[in-house]
């Protein structure tokens, strides 16, 4: 016997869930998270470089265009991966819509907030502004 399903043709093609977005925060999630991985390691490297050192040794070592851009790519990775993370927890566990939203809010805008000022911070050393 042949099973009946709600679903249009259209939107057995599609291959759309009920959400309508497919796995794109999946593959966000998971790519962030494979960015990470060498991004993370060359961040602590850069960091243990760094400790103990005066503020110019921390200019030079941070001023090198190599390293701001690590360090640029390591910021938007950790920052992108997070907001992907608490918005995962929060459409999850949060039930009340208003609340749900305002966290959604919330979580975004402290996201691009976070990352703009670890950029500028890096920026500021990199130009020596």
């Amino acid at each position: 016997m042949k099973e009946k399903s709600i679903r249009t043709p259209l939107a057995k093609a599609r291959g759309l869930g009920a959400a309508k977005s497919g796995t794109d925060h999946w593959w966000e999630t998971r790519l962030t998270s494979i960015a990470l991985l060498p991004l993370t390691f060359a961040g602590i490297v850069i960091v243990m470089a760094v400790v103990g050192s005066n503020h110019a040794a921390t200019v030079q070592i941070l001023g090198s265009p190599i390293v701001a851009i690590i360090m640029l790519l390591f910021i938007f990775a950790t920052t992108y991966h997070m907001k992907l993370g608490a918005q995962a927890v929060i459409e999850d566990y949060i039930h009340s819509k208003p609340l749900k939203t305002a966290l959604l809010i919330v979580n975004t805008f402290l996201c691009i907030f976070l990352w703009l000022a670890c950029t500028f911070a890096i920026l500021k050393l990199s130009f020596g502004v």
